[in-house]
């Protein structure tokens, strides 16, 4: 009798690795309830066995169950859902078949917080790459967005520090929050308001 390729996935992934060499037909197997080894693989954290699932023995890393779920669905540590996400490159807005992403599944049922912040941070930072979900500007703030020319921007480059700051910002999960929106505006603030105003009080004419 062969042995549960399933049982194998939780319990003793090495071995499956070689059955699945033996047999490799095996690996896009799913049982009655859609389950594939590859949510198996990403549900008990054995990422070895998750990466040759997907690179060695070709099988979809977005293949669902019976509900519409990919392995991201039922990931339980935020390794797991970064090497699905970033390494394997699963799209986390697909949907089960309730309509809900992984995010919204794993906040409802409140048992991965840290999983659902990282997907959370991923939507807001896609949102922002893509021009889709800018952070609101500061209160009080215009921004008017044009091109200049190089004889209009001469020789002056962004500094460095500054670039390098703006980075940081971007790359911060929690741009969306309030701590994040503060250090927006503050950004912004000195970025148009900085050494330009002092250098304008500085020769204003005294007022007597």
């Amino acid at each position: 009798m062969s042995p549960n390729p399933y049982l194998l996935a939780a319990d003793n992934p090495q071995a499956l690795l070689e059955l699945l060499r033996e047999n490799p037909s095996i690996a896009v197997s799913q049982d009655e309830h859609g389950y594939s080894l590859v949510h198996a693989a990403a549900s008990y954290n054995h990422f070895d066995l998750l990466r040759s699932l997907i690179n060695e023995f070709k099988v979809p890393v977005d293949i669902k169950d019976e509900d519409g779920e990919t392995a991201l669905f039922v990931v339980e540590t935020l390794e797991a859902a970064r090497i699905l996400v970033e390494e394997l490159k699963l799209d986390t807005k697909i949907t089960n078949d309730e309509g809900q992403t992984a995010r919204e599944k794993i906040e409802a049922e409140e048992e991965f917080p840290e999983v659902a912040e990282y997907l959370a941070g991923l939507e807001g930072a896609n949102g922002v790459a893509n021009g889709t979900e800018l952070p609101p500007a500061p209160q009080g703030l215009r921004v008017t967005v044009g091109t200049m020319d190089e004889a209009e921007a001469g020789e002056q480059q962004p500094d460095p520090e500054f670039r390098r700051r703006i980075e940081e910002l971007a790359a911060r999960d929690d741009i969306h929050t309030p701590e994040g929106q503060a250090a927006l505006r503050q950004l912004v603030e000195e970025a148009i308001g900085g050494e330009g105003l002092a250098e304008e009080r500085s020769v204003r004419p005294r007022q007597d």
